[in-house]
């Protein structure tokens, strides 16, 4: 029987998602629709609901509806509920089931593709929003050390710390604080500010001896993060590209039971990576 996903949010006609989930689909031997649906704050609900209503079961929900997503589930996984916010919908009975995958893709590539150790080190995530929320709980399950949280709007980096309920590990700080918050292991760049070119000022004093710099963003939209850490002598910088193909693996396997492989997918799309556009 074939199968009917989707993924939600906007802009979303550059998506990779369904490139991403037919190579997976082939390579499974499952029939799968994949759509990508433009949706805003405003239509999601109703847009998923009639997606529902067409035989649609499973779903992707990127920026800027994760937390919104979240809201609509009538349950949800405890990742999910950490977070507060979904990237991945099951369809279960009249309602959604609400998982995240977003940091279970992250760490996987970080740690398996990029052979990264992440424990104890010193990390600074930009960011306080759905992309952020998603990845903060398996960042820190993942065993790195103190996490700093900075973001544009101080309300929503102290709402995030609360959340993740760790006081004595993980700390909201503000833009204006970035000057002295001494070098860190790990930056993590969750914001989508640099595709309005709004990336905020970052120090050298930021970067450590061992720092990797990644950028949940790939192609255009990763550009100004990366190329700030290759000039401010960062160890490593890695884009969200391998991030996506993770997290999309682990949604696969939520929805159909079996988690394909990645490597080649992977390697298809990092071979053009010049000519990607972010919409994930």
């Amino acid at each position: 029987m074939r199968k009917h996903h989707a993924v939600f949010g906007t802009p979303i006609s550059h998506s990779l998602s369904p490139r991403i989930h037919a190579a997976f689909a082939r390579q499974c031997g499952i029939e799968l629709d994949y759509l990508a649906i433009e949706a805003d704050a405003g239509d999601f609900r109703a847009k998923l609901d009639d997606f529902a209503a067409h035989g649609g079961t499973g779903a992707n929900v990127t920026l800027p509806l994760k937390e919104a997503a979240f809201a609509l589930c009538s349950e949800a996984s405890e990742r999910a509920r950490r977070a507060g916010a979904v990237n991945t919908l099951v369809r279960a009975g009249d309602g959604w089931h609400g998982d995240n995958t977003d940091g279970a893709g992250l760490v996987r590539d970080l740690t398996g593709r990029h052979m990264l150790d992440l424990r104890a080190r010193r990390t600074l995530l930009l960011g306080a929003g759905g992309a952020a929320r998603g990845i903060a709980p398996a960042l820190l399950e993942a065993g790195i050390g103190e996490l700093t949280i900075v973001n544009r709007t101080p309300e929503r980096a102290d709402a995030l710390a609360d959340a993740l309920g760790e006081p004595g590990r993980v700390h909201p700080r503000y833009l204006g604080d970035l000057a002295a918050l001494g070098e860190f292991d790990l930056i993590v760049n969750a914001t989508s500010a640099a595709r309005g070119g709004q990336l905020p000022a970052l120090p050298r004093s930021l970067v450590g001896r061992r720092c990797a710099a990644v950028d949940l963003s790939y192609g255009e939209t990763a550009i100004p993060f990366l190329a700030w850490a290759r000039a401010n002598g960062c160890h490593d910088a890695v884009d969200g590209l391998g991030m996506l193909v993770e997290q999309a693996a682990e949604s696969f396997a939520l929805w159909l039971g079996t988690r394909p492989e990645t490597d080649g997918v992977y390697a298809e799309l990092s071979g053009r990576a010049a000519a990607l556009v972010t919409a994930d």
